[in-house]
Parts: structure tokens; C-alpha cells; sequence
């Protein structure tokens, strides 16, 4: 009887599944049919002509950012972009991009690449490249006129202090460094800032990690995943390796489709299998990133320190599209060896019209938990209005060279002579209770309140309203700290800035302080 009953509810799933499946094919071509026709139509009636690239562009865009912010379409014209996120490298001058207002400027440029031995310096201004006019340009139309096939020219026009100058450069191959600074911070402890997990980043890991064993002889190590947002599992895998057992499972990914449910193992015998490690990380370390941090947490392998991680477990392959683009697609989520999802946002919920919400429980929680220093302070208004970045680069026309990264000190008369740029800029220090205060009191003098009651708001606004070059010296340290790091990567690029960094870095100092016990 119990076998007839099976063969029974076998049958009924069997016929049940097959016929799911042609009504949601059903579906699809319907949905489909519709929206061509509602294109065909547009072609024949639409009162003016239409760019339909750019309509079905959008259509994709939108319907994918439905879904989930990782989903994505790479069309053909977009390759360099898909080879930057892979590999890690491009074909162009090497040198970020910033925009103010409708001007595009050279934000920093990469050391030993195309645009710094051509001379082109931070804060130089973007006025022609190969003959298109910058002027209301976007970061990313300048981006695709600089990048280009390495060993061809470009030729672009720049101003620096209101003198324009020309420069032709050639391409070459851009490789952007996976380790940022790897050095000793303290006797036989060694750091590594590792920025992300691009193609043969975990071999440029391991060469830094044995220089400083072979070179300084350290024993024990830190590694910086803050601001690290992930990359190829397999380098993280490759990285892991470096410290457990092989044949350990680190992470697994489970989906819809079981080809694509995958067990990652480590693959190698470990080279430091008994290295004590710290893992920092902040709320941008995503991914591969929190793989790494939470499998070797998961495993007892190390301690991790700093504040809970961004939660991005969703994994992505890539799928040849027609006429030669790519869509980037979630397939899976991560789960790490104890069966902890890292996810912490359930897009699922989007589709359901419902609000979107950071679960708790997502990404990993630190062992030791620091409180995240940031403040909205004077820095943070600096900051924001570039002014640190304008002074810097005023501070490198007047100064040919510096300290050392390791010895540079911002002077009495430097600080004096920034809070003398900032008046001469017209700097206002506005603190952003004041501007909400500012909005309060004029709806105050718009609704009916006493008189007296508005003398009383105007008199607190007062005293809301702040001198900048106190605060500035109130603020000192992080103003040095801010101030002083924009200047060393004038000189001494980004390896400079982390090195200038690590001295005001207190995470780092409560890194040394657990690993050194």
C-alpha cells in the first residue's frame, strides 16, 4: 500500500513540476511579445525619433536594479570596465578622475603610470581629450576617452594654475595593486592593507607576506580588510590556504541551479599554519573580504577586529549576452563553514514591494567590536567642500619636496597658513545642526510664535555659529592627520599615504595591542 501511495505522489509531482515549468515559459514569451510590441509601436507612432540603444538600456537597467544592485548588464562597448573587475587592470594613463561643478579634474594620479611620468599632477584641470571639449563632461565619458588599447596615444590639454599645457600619452596596460602597504608596525608583527581580490592578487599577498618573514623575520601578522569590497572567491580561497589545512571547506555557495551550488576548499598545504593573525575590518569590507575574515573565524584561526562588515553574500557569475556583452547575475548566496549566511539584505523582499532592511544577523561581527571614530565635525565640512585637496595642491607648487612619509610633520606655520587659505577662500564653518537649526527657526518666524520665543531661538543660533580657525585647532590631530595625508600622496603616492597613515591609526594600534598579548 506505502509503495503504491509513493508511486502515486511521484506521478502527480512528475506531472505537476513539467507543466510548472511550460507556464512560467509561458510567461516569459508573453511578457516578452508585449514589450516588443510596445517597442514596435513607439517605432511606427512616437511623435519624434527615438534613441531605442538607450531605451532598451534603460528598460535592462531598471528591470535588473529590480532584482538586485549586483545584477547587471555589460554591454559590448563596456569591456573594459568587465576586465577592470576581473583582472584588476586596464588599458589607459593610470589616474583617478574628480568633478566639481561642470570642471573634470586629475584626482590622483598612480605612480610609475602613463599620467605621472607625463606630469600631470593632482588638481590639474581637464580641458581637451583627443579633441573632445571637457567642459560638462562626466567622470565616466572623460574615463572612456582617456582608457583605450595600451600602446596607442592620447593626447589631452590641461590648465594648471591658469596656464594650459598638452601632453601625449601611451597607454599602457594598468595594473591596479592588490596590497597597498605591506610592512612592520611593530618588532616581529607585519601589517598588510589589502585593497581587493583581483585576479593573482593572493600571489602578490604571499610575496609580500614572505619578504617581511625572510626580511624582518616577523612571526605574527595583521591584515587590513577595511574598505576592502571583495573580488574572485577563488583568491580569497588561495589566501585562506596560506594559513589552514588543506582540504578545509572555507565557504560554500547554494542557489537555485546545482551546478552553480559550489564547496570552496583550501587547495594547498598551508605555509603558515601556525601564524597568529589579526583580521581588521569596518562596515566596507564585502564579499570575498568577509569570506576570508569570517571563515577564519568561523575556524578559530584568528581574531577579528573592528566594526560589523557591509553583509554582500550574494554570489555572481558572468553569462555571454547577444552581440557580445555580459550580464553579471546573482546566482547563489555565501554560507560559511559554521552555516551562517553572510547576506544581510534580503532583495527578495524589493520584488515584494516591501521596505528593504539590513538584517542583524548579516555579515560578520567582529570579535572585539570598535566604535566607528568618524564625527561630523570641521574636518568633515573641509572634507566635503575639497579643501584639503586645494591646499595640498597649492602646498606642492610651493614646496619641491618633504619629509619622509615616515618623518613628515604639518608645522605651527602650516596650520597657520591653512586657516590663512581658508579665509582667503571665503570658508564658512557651518555645522550641520546649525543648518537644521537655520531651517527651524525661519519655519518658526513663518508660523505664528511669540516674538519672544524667536529671540530665544536666535540668540541659541548664535552660539550655534562657530570660528573655524578655533575649531580647527581643537580639532588638531584629525586635521593633521586629514590635511597631512592628502599632501604625501603628492609625493610619495599611495604607498606613502598608508605609511603616513598608520600614525594616527588608533584600530590599528588596538590590532597590535591584542596581537602582542
Amino acid at each position: 500500500m506505502m509503495k503504491k501511495l509513493i508511486f502515486s505522489i511521484s506521478m502527480v509531482v512528475a506531472v505537476i513540476v513539467p507543466s510548472m515549468a511550460k507556464q512560467q515559459t509561458t510567461r516569459i514569451d508573453q511578457n516578452l511579445t508585449i514589450f516588443n510590441d510596445v517597442m514596435r509601436q513607439l517605432d511606427f507612432n512616437y511623435v519624434d525619433t527615438l534613441n531605442y540603444d538607450k531605451l532598451i538600456q534603460q528598460s535592462i537597467d531598471a528591470m535588473l536594479y529590480y532584482i538586485d544592485p549586483y545584477t547587471v548588464y555589460i554591454p559590448k562597448s563596456e569591456d573594459e570596465q568587465l576586465r577592470i573587475m576581473t583582472e584588476g587592470k586596464y588599458g589607459g594613463v593610470g589616474a583617478l578622475i574628480m568633478q566639481r561643478d561642470s570642471n573634470l579634474y586629475v584626482s590622483e594620479p598612480y605612480e610609475h603610470m602613463p599620467a605621472a611620468e607625463a606630469g600631470l599632477q593632482a588638481g590639474d584641470k581637464f580641458i581637451n581629450v583627443d579633441g573632445m571639449d571637457c567642459y560638462g563632461k562626466t567622470v565616466k565619458e572623460l574615463s572612456n576617452k582617456l582608457r583605450g588599447v595600451p600602446g596607442t596615444t592620447v593626447k589631452v590639454v590641461l590648465e594648471r594654475n591658469g596656464e594650459e599645457y598638452s601632453k601625449e600619452i601611451t597607454r599602457q596596460d594598468i595594473h591596479l595593486p592588490a596590497v597597498n602597504l605591506a610592512t612592520v608596525c611593530q618588532d616581529t608583527i607585519g601589517y598588510i592593507a589589502f585593497s581587493e581580490f583581483t585576479q593573482n592578487s593572493s600571489q602578490e599577498f604571499l610575496i609580500e607576506l614572505d619578504r617581511l618573514v625572510q626580511t624582518h623575520h616577523i612571526n605574527r601578522l595583521i591584515i587590513d580588510l577595511r574598505g576592502n569590497g571583495g573580488g574572485l572567491i577563488d583568491e580569497a580561497n588561495k589566501i585562506l590556504g596560506f594559513f589552514l589545512p588543506r582540504g578545509t571547506e572555507v565557504v560554500s555557495t547554494k542557489g537555485k541551479v546545482e551546478k552553480l551550488c559550489h564547496s570552496y576548499k583550501t587547495t594547498s598545504l598551508p605555509i603558515f599554519p601556525d601564524m597568529p593573525l589579526i583580521v581588521m575590518v569596518d562596515e566596507n569590507s564585502a564579499s570575498a573580504a568577509e569570506i576570508v575574515a569570517g571563515a577564519l573565524q568561523d575556524l578559530n584561526r584568528a581574531t577579528i577586529i573592528g566594526q560589523r562588515t557591509y553583509g554582500k553574500g550574494l554570489v555572481q557569475n558572468l553569462r555571454p549576452i547577444a552581440y557580445g556583452g555580459h550580464l553579471k547575475i546573482t546566482t547563489a548566496k555565501y554560507y560559511l563553514p559554521s552555516g551562517r549566511c553572510i547576506q544581510a539584505i534580503d532583495y527578495a523582499e524589493r520584488q515584494k514591494g516591501n521596505k528593504l532592511h539590513k538584517d542583524t544577523a548579516g555579515g560578520i561581527l567582529p570579535d572585539i567590536v570598535l566604535k566607528d571614530s568618524m564625527k561630523i565635525d570641521i574636518c568633515y565640512s573641509l572634507y566635503r567642500e575639497n579643501m584639503f585637496f586645494d591646499y595640498a595642491t597649492l602646498f606642492h607648487q610651493k614646496h619641491a619636496e618633504i619629509a619622509s612619509a615616515e618623518q613628515f610633520r604639518l608645522t605651527d606655520a602650516d596650520i597657520e597658513d591653512f586657516c590663512k587659505f581658508l579665509g582667503e577662500k571665503n570658508f564658512k564653518y557651518e555645522t550641520e545642526t546649525g543648518k537644521y537649526f537655520k531651517e527651524l527657526l525661519e519655519l518658526a518666524q513663518k508660523e505664528d510664535i511669540d516674538s519672544a520665543m524667536i529671540a530665544e531661538l536666535e540668540a541659541l543660533q548664535a552660539k550655534l555659529t562657530f570660528d573655524y580657525k578655533a575649531a580647527i585647532y581643537k580639532h588638531r590631530s584629525e586635521i593633521e592627520k586629514l590635511l597631512g595625508g592628502e599632501i604625501i600622496k603628492r609625493y610619495y603616492y599611495q604607498k606613502g599615504y598608508y605609511t603616513y597613515m598608520l600614525r594616527f591609526d588608533d584600530e590599528l594600534k588596538r590590532a597590535i595591542e591584542e596581537i602582542a598579548k
